[in-house]
């Protein structure tokens, strides 16, 4: 297990246990969010330029346009539940009451 490995699998563990257990703002969810993105990204140039394939390049940038559409639906979630909630904690938002 090399040093880069390392710290990619890290990463998105990390990533993964910060979901988990540390649900209390919206906003450090999508951090969380944006972190495992971030290490899968990592991940998939690493594994392409390994494979030194040129069909295997595009998938690295094809992640990183899902992660943008990720992102800006969860800050649209942000400030919708900011604007009507008046808050971005996550024990506050029942879909029963809406």
């Amino acid at each position: 297990l090399t040093p880069v490995h390392f710290s990619f699998s890290s990463g998105f563990i990390l990533g993964l246990i910060g979901l988990t257990f540390h649900r209390t703002h919206l906003l450090s969810a999508l951090l969380c969010l944006e972190g495992i993105i971030l290490s899968l990204f990592i991940a998939l140039s690493l594994w392409s330029l390994q494979l030194e394939s040129t069909t295997h390049a595009t998938a690295p940038i094809l992640l990183l346009a899902f992660s943008a559409c990720e992102a800006g639906a969860g800050l649209a979630l942000l400030v919708g539940t900011t604007r009507t909630h008046g808050t971005d904690h996550l024990q506050n938002l029942n879909l029963l009451q809406c």
